[in-house]
């Protein structure tokens, strides 16, 4: 690929990044929306999307129901727009490596959203083992936390593996030694 493709790709993905700054509160309100489709799929009770309360309410029906307001610190589009940044880098430097970089950006991209759901599941399992207060503060403080930040490392880890490798040699065939 020539450099004037990468140098348009890296282009897009800032302006990616910066609109993904723009638009936090809805994706945060994605977030919540699809918080409230997987949680009663894991068994939870009813969860409801809130987005004029940028509210998350889960555990409705049960004894256990609590409402979690999502601020911009518990989103992972602020771990999302680091990796989109590294990605137009590397798309100005490297080129001929776009689709590798692109192909990265989506699995590391998606690692950080399957972390902060994970995050949020692990808060309503605690509230819902431990209590409203006990389960809150070990679910969100220190649980979430501990998620947040293996998730966002394996997804670092991931999306420099997969956009720096390099194809495989074939490997030669093995002279037959005579014995």
């Amino acid at each position: 690929m020539n450099k004037y493709f990468g140098r348009i790709v890296a282009l897009l993905l800032a302006v990616v990044a910066v609109a993904l700054v723009v638009v936090e509160r809805s994706y945060r309100v994605l977030e919540m929306e699809l918080s409230a489709i997987l949680l009663p799929a894991l068994g939870f009770g009813r969860a409801l999307a809130i987005p004029e309360r940028e509210s998350l309410i889960f555990g409705i029906g049960t004894n256990y129901t609590l409402g979690l307001r999502m601020t911009p610190e518990c989103t992972s589009v602020f771990l999302v727009i680091p990796l989109v940044l590294i990605a137009s880098l590397m798309a100005f430097f490297r080129p001929q490596a776009i689709g590798k970089v692109l192909w990265a950006l989506g699995i590391g991209g998606a690692v950080l959203i399957l972390t902060n759901q994970l995050r949020m599941i692990n808060i309503v399992y605690l509230v819902k083992t431990l209590g409203t207060e006990r389960g809150y503060y070990w679910g969100h403080t220190f649980g979430g936390s501990m998620i947040s930040v293996i998730g966002g490392a394996v997804a670092l880890v991931l999306f420099v593996w997969l956009a720096t490798r390099g194809r495989r040699a074939p490997s030669k065939p093995k002279k037959a030694v005579a014995a």
